[in-house]
């Protein structure tokens, strides 16, 4: 008897939250099952382990998406777990052993995110870091309406110093599975060059690249980003 079509696991990244995938839920439709997750932005291994605890609810084959940050987190969490069945970047990183968002952004020219990120001290130690409300729109979703940007900005959600120097640890789950790629060209975050450097080492299925594309696609192009997600399952299913 065959496998029943994966349940779709959509994990956001640092300065967004799980209500940014609702463009890309209501493209899926009743077709296909899926769910947004809460990444909790606190650390690799903890958000990993938090994204494996809620593939196991499911109880079944899974398509990890996750865009930004949270490509660093499915690219963890997937790794030895056979109910995985694709991986799906959207403007996010895949992370080889040993890297970390932060070297992975740095490592080609023309992120400007640093510029516009504020800290805040935590009770527990460290620091947290957002985007400013005043540079979110340009920064993250230049391609999105004034009001989606002010309330985006308003409700992101900031990620630790440590989620962004978190190092991957183990082999990358994207070396031993079929894996997706969306991307937008314009991404003030992540820069194109790095998003093609990391789809060509991971030989994907598939591979879009986005004209005008902010980092935000998932809320700014949700039809791109769905059918490169439909694709991942069809692939796999």
């Amino acid at each position: 008897m065959p496998d029943p079509q994966p349940t779709i696991v959509l994990v956001h990244g640092a300065f967004a939250e799980s209500a940014s995938w609702n463009g890309v839920l209501e493209r899926l439709g009743a077709a296909y099952d899926s769910v947004a997750v809460a990444n909790p932005l606190r650390s690799v291994a903890g958000d990993a382990a938090y994204v494996r605890d809620v593939v196991r609810g499911i109880g079944g084959p899974v398509v990890l998406v996750g865009h930004s940050y949270g490509g660093m987190v499915i690219t963890q969490a997937a790794a030895g777990d056979t109910s995985v069945r694709a991986l799906v970047y959207v403007n996010a990183f895949a992370p080889d052993t040993g890297e970390s968002a932060m070297t992975l952004s740095a490592k080609f020219p023309g992120s400007t995110l640093a510029d516009t990120l504020v800290q805040y001290p935590l009770s527990t130690g460290g620091n947290e870091v957002a985007i400013g409300q005043d540079q979110y729109h340009a920064q993250f979703c230049a391609d999105s309406s004034d009001d989606v940007a002010a309330l985006m900005a308003r409700t992101q959600r900031p990620i630790t110093e440590e989620g962004l120097g978190g190092k991957l640890t183990g082999d990358p789950a994207w070396r031993s599975l079929p894996s997706w790629f969306v991307f937008g060209d314009a991404d003030k975050n992540i820069p194109a060059e790095a998003h093609r450097f990391m789809a060509e080492r991971a030989n994907p299925r598939g591979q879009r690249e986005v004209v005008g594309g902010s980092h935000a696609m998932t809320v700014a192009r949700p039809s791109e980003v769905a059918e490169t997600i439909i694709e991942a399952v069809r692939g796999v299913s």
